[in-house]
Formats: C-alpha cells, sequence, structure tokens
C-alpha cells in the first residue's frame, strides 16, 4: 500500500444509540488501511460553503466504498417543515444506490422483523403504511425506517434483476463486525473489485449505455 492512495469508504451518518457499533466498526476499517469517513468521528470533509448535509452528500459521492447502516432510529435532518422529508442516513444511502455505488448495507433485526410483520399483514410498502400511526417508542421512531430498507432490499423488483440488494441483519455489535471483517478485511481483494468495477462502468459509458 505504501506510495498508493487508500481507498476511501464512507460510513452512513446514523448514530444515535450506536456509538459502541461505529467506534468497532472505524477501528476494523482503520486497521485493515482504509480511510475511513465518519460523521460520529469527525472524519468527513466539510467546507464551509456547503451545509451539513450536503458535506454528507457530497462525501457519498466522493468515496470509493459505501457502508451503510439502517436502525430503528430514523434519524436527524428532516425539516420540521415538511413532515415529508427525509433523514441525512436516507438521503445518504438513497444517493449512493441511485449513483450505484460500490456499496455494503447493515439492518438492524428490528427493522428486518418489522418490515416482514407489516407485510405478511397486507400493509406492504410505503402507501399500505401510510394507514398506520406508530407512536414513538425504543423500538421504532419512524415508519420511514421500512421504506429505507425497502429501499435498500430493492423490493418490488424482479429477483432476477435485484443488484446490490443484499442487506445483512444484526443483532449485536459482534454480529455486525463479523460482517464487516469478513467483507473489508482483504484490502487488495477489495481494491481488485473497486478498480475492476471502475474499468466495467466506464467501459458501459463508452458505449452508451448507463450505469
Amino acid at each position: 500500500m505504501k506510495g498508493k492512495k487508500k481507498l476511501i469508504i464512507m460510513v452512513s451518518s446514523t448514530v444515535y444509540g450506536i456509538e459502541e457499533l461505529l467506534d468497532r466498526i472505524y477501528t476494523l476499517l482503520t486497521d485493515y488501511g482504509y480511510e475511513v469517513w465518519m460523521s460520529h468521528k469527525g472524519t468527513v470533509p466539510v467546507f464551509s460553503n456547503r451545509t451539513a448535509f450536503d458535506n454528507c452528500l457530497v462525501a457519498v459521492e466522493k468515496c470509493d466504498l459505501f457502508l451503510g447502516i439502517i436502525t430503528t432510529r430514523y434519524g436527524s435532518g428532516q425539516d420540521e417543515k415538511d413532515p415529508q422529508s427525509l433523514s441525512i442516513t436516507h438521503q445518504e444511502i438513497r444517493k449512493a444506490i441511485a449513483l450505484k455505488k460500490n456499496r455494503w448495507l447493515l439492518a438492524h433485526d428490528h427493522v428486518v422483523f418489522a418490515w416482514s410483520l407489516l407485510k405478511n399483514l397486507d400493509y406492504a410498502k410505503k402507501a399500505g403504511r401510510e394507514k398506520l400511526t406508530l407512536k414513538k417508542s425504543d423500538i421504532m421512531d419512524d415508519l420511514r425506517v421500512l421504506d429505507l430498507y425497502e429501499e435498500a432490499i430493492v423490493d418490488g423488483t424482479a429477483l432476477a434483476e435485484r443488484h446490490g440488494n443484499w442487506v445483512q441483519k444484526y443483532r449485536t455489535v459482534e454480529e455486525s463486525s463479523l460482517f464487516v471483517t469478513s467483507q473489508f478485511s482483504r484490502y487488495q481483494e477489495v481494491e481488485l473489485f473497486v478498480e475492476e468495477n471502475f474499468k466495467n462502468r466506464i467501459s458501459t459509458l463508452n458505449k452508451g449505455g448507463i450505469s
């Protein structure tokens, strides 16, 4: 790695309630050789001519890899005057998906369970869940968490056509750490994957395709 630019991995800006998890992920990824952009650690590049949210979204654009974490907390960033506005974490993950970033996603077990339960009760998709009212609690504070999870797994698209839809369920810091270790500990393999993916994107663009 000497003399080479480190791969940059952006970790989504979810913070509340998972500080221990973020500390563990940051330690693991830096030990493996990555440059880690994480709001919790103050390592996201910040420019004074941008809003805090713009700085985070630009970081998603500029990073090589994106690690998103979906928890039972929807997160901050919504416009108080617009109840339909999205949290910064939702915006980041949505942007990573739209840009077809090399991405990995974690979702808390409670999110996966709640989404599956409501789907089986015929409260499927965002339109179905809009009939429900959720009292904020320690279990989940906003049903839009489920909207975000649904977008992440590319629900509604034929299974054979889904790409980048792997979302790893976790319950504990140890389980999420195992996923991070399994995916990112082999730095040279990840670096090769990024390089090959970049070449494929350029080739597709040169052929007039959309990537």
